[in-house]
């Protein structure tokens, strides 16, 4: 096996947390092109069905879920299906989360229904998902892979009102080094990448104030805010063989933001 051969995914099967989302979508589709089999976890069930198909078009298997990653119930229906069509779970990746532009408000007035808003689906949805699904492998006991996704606001403050964000993503930075040093003795990687702002229907409204953009390229040294493909090399690097020896680890995906702070 040459090293380009340790990024493929041929025989794994992957669940997407979150998959039919725009970030959630374009990982799903990537770990298909490398050969997994994908299952699509999504509020949606049209969504999902949306993210599936794009899958199916590449020529490996994928099926669509309509399930909520904060239900505990829910997470559980979703790994006993998978290995009922797939016999396997290899991987996750939890894709659901940010809404951190829809909750903006000041630290001192940070109201508790934003504030549990934000933790449910930045925090909660990770812990949710991947227990029952980190439980298969542990069973199984062929290894596996957790990819989580945290932020560059895990370790940089900012000045817009984002206390319960940048609270929750921390705690998904934190949570990926501990089940990583927890999980290790499974053979299991658990790893996440941290992007700055990624040009996605999510967070139009913020890059849409000229004002907003302008600041935020500005401090950016590669000068642009990120799109969802910057995100698929490093995901297939911490799903595949190629990160074997890799865990606990968080990548900043930023075009050199946090260098230079």
């Amino acid at each position: 096996m040459g090293p380009l051969d340790t990024f493929r995914l041929d025989g794994r099967v992957a669940f997407v947390s979150g998959g039919g989302g725009a970030i959630g979508s374009a990982i799903a589709a990537a770990l298909g092109s490398a050969g997994a089999r994908v299952v699509i976890g999504e509020i949606s069930e049209e969504r999902a069905e949306a993210a599936a198909e794009k899958v199916r078009a590449l020529g490996v298997d994928s099926f669509a879920i309509a399930t909520d990653a904060t239900d505990e119930a829910a997470a559980e229906r979703v790994v006993a299906t998978t290995v009922e069509r797939f016999g396997r779970l290899d991987i996750i990746v939890n894709a659901v989360g940010g809404g951190a532009g829809k909750v903006v408000f000041d630290a001192q007035d940070y109201p508790r229904d934003a504030w549990d808003w934000i933790m449910e689906l930045n925090l909660r949805s990770t812990l949710v998902a991947t227990q029952p699904a980190v439980r298969q492998m542990i069973k199984a006991g062929q290894g596996g892979k957790v990819v989580n996704i945290s932020s560059v606001r895990a370790q940089l403050g900012i000045t817009t009102g984002y206390s319960a964000y940048v609270a929750a993503k921390g705690a998904v930075s934190s949570l990926t080094r501990q089940w990583a040093t927890e999980w290790a003795k499974h053979g299991i990687n658990v790893n996440a990448i941290a992007p700055t702002f990624v040009d996605t229907p999510q967070v139009a409204m913020l890059l849409g104030d000229p004002a907003f953009k302008a600041s935020l390229v500005s401090r950016i040294p590669l000068g642009r805010v990120g799109v969802t493909d910057d995100l698929l090399g490093a995901v297939l690097f911490f799903a595949s063989a190629a990160s074997g020896f890799v865990t606990g680890q968080i990548l900043t995906i930023d075009g050199g933001l946090t260098a230079t702070q």
